[in-house]
C-alpha cells in the first residue's frame, strides 16, 4: 500500500479489508505482493458490498505499479456486478481483453454482497478463472511482448462507495515458463502523469 492510501486498507477480524461504505473511495487503490510472481494458481474469498456509485473490485495479476501513481499496470481479473470473470488490461491496453463464454452462468454462479471462491490460474500465456467451481475465464495472450511476471494485487475501484473483503488466500507457484517475457526484459513503466 503506498503512503497516503494506509486509511483505505486494513485488517478486521483477519479479513483483509478495503474501502467503506459511508464514504467514497477517492482513486483506485491497491494492496500489492512485493514478490513476483511467474506462473501459479491464487486461491481466494471475496465479498464486495457497495451503497453508491461504481462498486468494483479486482485482482492484479502480472502486474507492476506505476511510478509516480497509484496506479498498477497489468492483467487485472474482474470482480463487481457485470464484471465478474472478465479480464481487463489496467493502465496498458485500458480495455476488456477477455470475457467468459457463459457470462450467464458465471452470474448465476455469482453470490452478490456474499463470499465468492476466486481461482485464478496463470500459466504460460494462458489465464484461467473460475468462480465458485464455475469456468469464467480462459484467455491465451496473443502477444508476444507482454511479460508473463509481476506482483499479485487486491484492487479497491475508486468514485464509489465500496467495501472489498478479501480472506482464505492461497497461492502455488508452478514451474516459470522459459524464456517467457518479464518486466525486466520489455521494459518497467516509466510512470505515469494521470493519477
Amino acid at each position: 500500500v503506498l503512503e497516503g492510501e494506509r486509511q483505505l486498507w486494513r485488517v478486521e477480524n483477519g479479513v483483509i479489508t478495503a474501502g467503506s461504505l459511508t464514504e467514497k473511495v477517492p482513486h483506485n487503490s491497491f494492496l500489492a505482493t512485493k514478490r513476483s510472481f511467474h506462473n501459479f494458481e491464487l486461491r481466494l474469498k471475496i465479498r464486495i458490498t457497495g451503497t453508491e456509485g461504481f462498486v468494483n473490485s479486482g485482482i492484479q495479476i502480472r502486474s507492476v505499479r506505476v511510478p509516480g501513481s497509484h496506479e498498477m499496470i497489468g492483467y487485472q481479473v474482474d470482480a463487481g456486478r457485470d464484471w465478474w470473470g472478465k479480464l481487463y488490461d489496467e493502465s496498458r491496453r485500458r480495455k476488456v481483453i477477455g470475457e467468459s463464454a457463459d457470462a450467464d452462468a458465471v452470474n448465476r454462479a455469482v453470490k452478490e454482497d456474499g463470499w465468492n471462491d476466486y481461482r485464478i490460474r496463470a500459466e504460460g500465456t494462458r489465464i484461467r478463472s473460475w468462480i465458485n467451481g464455475v469456468a469464467a475465464l480462459d484467455y491465451t495472450e496473443a502477444e508476444p511482448n507482454i511479460p508473463q511476471d509481476g506482483q499479485i494485487g487486491l484492487q479497491v475501484h475508486g468514485n464509489g462507495k465500496t467495501l472489498v473483503q478479501v480472506k482464505d488466500v492461497t497461492i502455488e507457484t508452478l514451474p516459470p515458463t522459459p524464456n517467457a517475457p518479464t518486466w525486466e526484459k520489455v521494459g518497467r513503466p516509466k510512470g505515469n502523469k494521470k493519477n
